[in-house]
């Protein structure tokens, strides 16, 4: 049987990635995000180009209804991609508190609820993998954003060491700056984050060795030698440096 695997945030960048080269792999997918019409135009094109199943959940994680909806049907995937997210634009003390309560609920209380509903069946099966969608962002000092992803790879190494020797892998997958449209939806048009060229990823590389180390059962996977080098010297340096360093960018 075919496996299924369930990609939150699967409307458009890195969420679209993976659909892609998850269905290339012969897996079907199920898509979830709150805008339906671009949902459609990405299980579209999978299930054209792979000849895959891509079914559509149209939902919003940060509603019970839409959570709950979620929950009852990430319980039978094989694999859970936990990549729903966004970015707030403003410094901490400055962003309204409820903002901040959302972008902590979407991070991680929705990942940790949807590979709560995964673990059951994927352990009874004696198989399965959950990749977490963190960042680099979560190894440093870097706001609320790094705190949540911090969250994000605490958990899953965890949960890594407590499932694989039960057959369920639990990976989180960490890039840098990575050609999306995540900064776009900041309001930052292209050129206008701060980041140095080289400092950018692309979505087609993150997702290929993220899935690539989620094979192999790792708990973390850093795509590019650039970003490992950067987290290394990371837990090396003071804090203070760290944080002015990790300032950069948005």
């Amino acid at each position: 049987m075919r496996r299924t695997a369930m990609v939150t945030g699967a409307s458009s960048g890195l969420g679209a990635e993976f659909a892609r080269q998850l269905a290339a792999r012969g897996a079907d997918l199920v898509l979830v995000a709150r805008d339906r019409d671009r949902l459609a135009v990405v299980a579209a094109e999978v299930g054209e180009r792979y000849g895959v199943k891509a079914e559509i959940l149209s939902a919003d994680l940060l509603s019970a209804e839409g959570l709950a909806a979620v929950e009852a049907r990430a319980a039978g995937v094989d694999l859970l991609v936990n990549n729903a997210g966004f970015g707030l634009d403003l410094a901490f003390e400055q962003n309204p508190i409820e903002a901040e309560v959302r972008h902590l609920r979407l991070h991680v209380e929705a990942a940790m609820r949807l590979s709560r509903a995964a673990l059951p069946a994927m352990l009874e099966r004696g198989s399965g993998r959950i990749v977490n969608v963190a960042s680099v962002a979560g190894f440093v000092p870097r706001g609320t954003y790094g705190a949540a992803k911090g969250w994000l790879i605490s958990f899953s190494r965890w949960a890594n060491v407590v499932y694989r020797p039960r057959g369920v892998s639990v990976t989180a997958v960490c890039p840098g700056f990575v050609h999306t449209d995540f900064h776009e939806r900041l309001g930052l048009p292209p050129g206008q984050e701060g980041v140095p060229p080289g400092m950018w990823l692309d979505a087609t590389t993150v997702v290929r060795e993220g899935l690539r180390d989620a094979a192999r059962g790792r708990s973390v996977s850093v795509p590019s030698w650039r970003y490992k080098v950067l987290v290394a010297l990371s837990r090396l340096l003071p804090d203070g440096l760290v944080v002015r360093a990790a300032s950069r960018g948005r």
